[in-house]
């Protein structure tokens, strides 16, 4: 019985015992860390819906598509219908009213945006301020592609039209100087077809019948409380947009990027300017009946931070099995080349502390920097378990190479989570190192015992 259980003892004490519960247990401990995951996202989440609040009470994404000159024309159609009775066939003549639409020939849009931050519980919301100002010109009106007759056009009952989201965050009344006429715009939500539904601005009726064939010049100008996202459809001729901002980390985006030129990005803010033609894009400058979808070929700016907090937390988390099995290693290896016992209990314990971390970084960031709460949470565990393996392993030499490792480890990590570009191959290298350093020490330890 004695030479039974001494042999069970044996195999136990075995390495090969070891790295198994070892390996068990960090397998074990990835419940805790997914627990912590789960929180790091329900926290992202929080804010995602907090962020959605302020917006829909100061002004949500803010889309601007105009302007354009809007022209009722009639059209007659004729359809044969026979008498029942009679058998006789009549033709029936049916006039309807279609609308036209004319984009402006040239079309030139500044934007001042002035961003600031809302605060909502613990969470900071970017909202802005936009004044745009447009100006441009419109060519002659020409109805001749749809063989509409000159006397069922409405020229005095056109209007200028504008398709705008976010009108409840209009500062001012929008009035449009229009050759050299003032007219104000009123709010319309307007359903051209069963699947088309559009909100924006048009002015009482204009009289173009004296203008028709000639240039007729436009200038207005537009405040809108958004956040998010500003977008324009390019729907000149000739387009030019530029816009300045305070807001020092733009994402410029959509079908058209600004010219590399004119773009300026500081830490105080931003200029940009685009300049497209129509042979940019695959539409026309006047459409009939109906407006186009052009939303594909929108441009413009997010006002998004482009990794925030809690995205960097997260990715953070995604390296918690390699700091585990990493540091598990390290105590590992020091246990069997130096021949010291180490408890699973204590491998616990440390390994709780290593998820500590990630509870410790997500909480203190929510109320201060990423960088800041990755240094005292990082500072406190390290300390914590460096602590803690000075009475395990009953000796201040091992305890200080495994405070260094740990340093190195999260310093890594901490590297890669600040990387976007170059984090795989940073990483990948890292790896590669760390990988060479545990074949290097691992091959003097003999695995037969």
């Amino acid at each position: 019985m004695e030479t039974t259980g001494s042999t069970i003892k044996s195999i136990f004490q075995s390495n090969t015992a070891r790295l198994i519960m070892v390996m068990v247990l960090i397998l074990v401990l990835l419940i805790p860390l997914s627990f912590v995951q789960s929180l790091i996202n329900e926290r992202a989440n929080r804010k995602k819906e907090v962020i959605e609040e302020v917006s829909q009470k100061y002004g949500e994404r803010v889309y601007f598509y105009g302007p354009i000159i809007k022209v009722p024309y009639k059209t007659v159609s004729e359809s044969l219908q026979v008498n029942e009775i009679t058998k006789v066939p009549t033709t029936v003549r049916t006039m309807e009213t279609n609308y036209a639409y004319f984009f402006p020939d040239e079309l030139k849009g500044t934007g001042n945006v002035q961003t600031k931050p809302l605060h909502r519980s613990i969470y900071n919301v970017s909202v802005y301020s936009a004044k745009l100002n447009f100006s441009g010109e419109f060519s002659t009106l020409d109805f001749s592609s749809e063989n509409v007759s000159p006397e069922n056009i409405q020229w005095n009952k056109a209007s200028i039209l504008i398709k705008t989201s976010n009108l409840k965050s209009i500062k001012n009344a929008v009035k449009i100087n229009f050759n050299n006429s003032n007219y104000t715009f009123e709010p319309i939500r307007t359903s051209e077809t069963n699947e088309s539904i559009y909100e924006g601005l048009e002015t009482q009726p204009i009289d173009l019948s004296a203008f028709a064939t000639t240039a007729k010049k436009f200038t207005f100008e537009i405040e809108y409380d958004g956040s998010q996202q500003l977008m324009f459809i390019p729907i000149g001729k000739t387009t030019q947009i530029s816009m300045q901002s305070n807001w020092a980390d733009p994402s410029f985006t959509g079908y058209f990027l600004p010219d590399d030129k004119t773009k300026k990005i500081t830490k105080k803010g931003f200029e940009a300017t685009w300049n497209m033609s129509h042979i940019n894009r695959a539409f026309g400058q006047q459409y009939f009946t109906t407006l186009p979808n052009l939303d594909s070929y929108s441009f413009g700016v997010n006002f998004v931070v482009p990794v925030d907090e809690y995205q960097k937390s997260e990715r953070a988390s995604k390296y918690g099995f390699l700091v585990i099995g990493l540091t598990f290693l390290i105590f590992y290896l020091i246990q069997t080349m130096s021949k010291i016992n180490i408890h699973i209990f204590q491998y616990s314990m440390i390994g709780l502390a290593l998820v500590m971390f990630y509870t410790l970084l997500i909480s203190i960031t929510e109320h201060s920097s990423f960088s800041l709460a990755y240094i005292i949470a990082g500072f406190s565990v390290i300390a914590l378990i460096g602590w803690y393996s000075v009475s395990v392993l009953a000796s201040k030499k091992f305890p200080m190479f495994i405070i260094a490792s740990l340093t190195a480890l999260y310093s890594f990590i901490f590297v890669i989570i600040q990387l976007e570009n170059y984090a795989l191959l940073v990483g990948s290298i890292g790896l590669f190192i760390i990988l060479g350093l545990v074949m290097y020490f691992s091959k003097k330890i003999d695995w037969n015992n």
